[in-house]
């Protein structure tokens, strides 16, 4: 960036910093160029919920197996998910 970044306004509310940013490049406030990446492991992954239909026998293997894990029943699940997503 070649010229000196201006300083963004004060702003007393959200909806006008969120009004601002959309009319305005960042890239007049921000030199891009120095920025980082940054890792922040702290962060909680955004869920949602869903509605799976199993058959009951197969619900019920799965609490058992839980069970025995000291875990809650939807942790296999997630478990066998996460696993089997990774390996595509």
């Amino acid at each position: 960036m070649n010229k000196a970044a201006k300083t963004p306004p004060f702003f007393e509310r959200e909806d006008q910093e969120r009004r601002f940013w959309e009319e305005n490049d960042s890239s007049d406030f921000v030199d891009w160029s120095k920025a980082e990446q940054v890792v922040m492991p702290n962060l909680k992954p955004t869920t949602t919920s869903i509605s799976l239909r199993l058959p009951v026998s197969l619900l019920d293997s799965i609490k058992v197996a839980a069970n025995k894990q000291d875990v809650p029943y939807q942790s296999p699940i997630k478990t066998w998910l996460t696993e089997k997503t990774k390996a595509v």
